[in-house]
């Protein structure tokens, strides 16, 4: 699935808690990604203001706070996220089918964030998940991809890996966030399950989101610079 309003792939992950850094940084990145991500860190330090008024920039904002709760409370902090007025927010895919439904059915015309569901962090691999009694990761991503879209997700958040098969089994229609990419002249950092961003987008990611290759640069817009580059490129 092809976003018309998105132009650039790259939604760039500014996790920071300092806000005079986060507004440096998106005023850097303006007009040279797609938007930026937005999660957990930033949002803890300064709070919905703090998305307001990065959106105010001028980007699409990606609010990345993997709500996973109950269905009723997911479904309030979906419709307090859509008063944001953000692109996209994440849930988890194994809050089960009820929450993946109630975060859904909160969209209205006037509030249409994307839903997108994760499936398994790109941080963990096949020995992780089974010291917590789960399934290998395709294994898992496909049941946790298919109950999520049966259950009204736009699409779901899984490594560059897993979108082929999961595009096999989901369909055309499914928007494919996927994180852990860095390309080859930076450090792999925590991520285990990675690709390059050219290859991401040759296994049919959507959305690409890029952290610190970009953040930690000496010149952050010129790694965006790049990396658009070299996706274009292919």
């Amino acid at each position: 699935m092809k976003i018309k309003s998105l132009t650039n792939p790259i939604f760039c992950a500014i996790d920071t808690a300092n806000f005079k850094n986060a507004v440096t940084l998106a005023e850097q990145l303006k007009g040279v990604i797609g938007g930026i991500k937005l999660g957990k860190e930033f949002f803890t330090a300064n709070g919905p203001q703090g998305v307001k008024n990065l959106s105010e920039i001028g980007h699409k904002i990606f609010l990345d706070l993997k709500f996973h709760d109950i269905p009723n409370t997911v479904k309030g902090a979906v419709c307090a996220a859509n008063e944001l007025n953000c692109f996209m927010l994440t849930i988890h895919s194994s809050g089960g089918p009820e929450m993946v439904v109630a975060a859904s059915k909160t969209k209205s015309k006037k509030h249409s964030a994307l839903i997108i569901a994760v499936t398994v962090l790109t941080s963990l691999d096949n020995n992780d998940l089974e010291l917590v009694g789960q399934d290998k990761v395709n294994e898992q991503v496909i049941r946790l991809g298919k109950l999520a879209i049966a259950n009204g997700a736009d699409g779901l958040v899984a490594s560059a890996m897993e979108v082929p098969v999961l595009r096999k089994v989901l369909g055309s229609d499914c928007l494919f966030v996927v994180p852990g990419v860095r390309p080859l002249w930076v450090n792999p950092d925590d991520q285990k399950r990675v690709t390059t961003p050219s290859r991401a987008i040759e296994l049919g990611a959507d959305v690409l989101v890029i952290g610190r290759p970009i953040t930690q640069a000496k010149n952050p817009r010129d790694a965006a610079i790049r990396i658009s580059d070299e996706i274009a490129t292919k």
